[in-house]
């Protein structure tokens, strides 16, 4: 098992890299009280459990309690296998931050930032000496921060990839609503008027055929799999994590999923994993 403890600075970025860490696959829970930190590492550590991935994110206002609860909190961790990664930033940024959001520094007292500031960075001293990684969040984009956290904590090459959604679908009923990109397909031969076509779908090779007769269709796909093979990448270099590619055909039965069907079958052995969905094929 993989346990992530997530701290820093306040406004340092601890949220942002806690939600990448949940979609790499890690359990996430966020500002635990310390005395729930040990019972949580302690059911996180238990084999019988079903996370092999499992992230904590703690915060100032979980150790401010008193001197001492940094060293308490490092004490409960030496039982358990565990990384942390100390999110830092400079201090202009942060009280540049704090006064974007509007919101106080949970240690600024007088309601002054920069001396909340001082006081949390003085107070988590010791625990950034301890951290594994330490991530400086003053001058990254929130790309350039999800391939930091990509590097450091995916476990397997499909972590942190681009997930590709292809969905077919009819016009008649609407275009979906999660669509990022849209082809339509109704300039194909359409089995519709073909009687004994019209009552299978584009998952019958009769149908296939059928549709891709003149060659249009596989001209297309080609032209679409070039475009996304120069679009994806991009998407993915922007920390886009899923693309919903969306078929269109009159009634989403036939063309559209003959032909969501053939990108599906393209993507099939590339990186990007690639699921297929025929939203319409049932209706009538």
């Amino acid at each position: 098992m993989r346990f992530v403890i997530v701290t820093g600075m306040s406004g340092s970025g601890k949220t942002q890299a806690l939600k990448m860490l949940e979609d790499l696959g890690y359990f996430c829970v966020d500002n635990l009280p310390l005395g729930l930190v040990g019972k949580f590492a302690e059911l996180a550590a238990n084999p019988a459990q079903e996370y092999s991935k499992v992230a904590l994110g703690l915060d100032v206002r979980s150790l401010y309690k008193g001197k001492g609860s940094v060293d308490d909190f490092l004490t409960i961790m030496n039982e358990y296998p565990h990384e942390i990664l100390f999110m830092e930033c400079e201090e202009e940024t942060l009280v540049r931050r704090y006064k974007a959001s509007r919101r106080l520094h949970p240690l600024a007292q007088n309601g002054r930032i920069e001396e909340g500031i001082t006081r949390e960075r003085e107070y988590l001293k010791k625990l950034r000496e301890c951290a594994d990684y330490v991530v400086d969040t003053s001058n990254l984009l929130t790309r350039q921060l999800q391939e930091e956290i990509s590097r450091l904590f995916a476990t397997d090459a499909q972590d942190g990839s681009l997930f590709l959604s292809i969905m077919s679908f009819g016009y008649k009923y609407g275009i979906p609503a999660d669509a990022d990109l849209v082809f339509d397909v109704r300039f194909l031969p359409n089995p519709f008027y073909v009687d004994e076509l019209k009552h299978k779908t584009g998952n019958d090779p009769q149908v296939q055929a059928y549709v891709c007769q003149t060659g249009e269709a596989d001209e297309f796909l080609e032209k679409i799999e070039e475009l996304l093979d120069y679009l994806i990448p991009k998407y993915r270099a922007e920390g886009k994590r899923q693309l919903m590619i969306c078929v269109g055909c009159t009634g989403g039965k036939h063309r559209s999923v003959t032909l969501a069907n053939r990108l599906a079958d393209y993507y099939d052995q590339s990186p990007w994993p690639v699921c297929v969905l025929h939203r319409d094929i049932a209706n009538a």
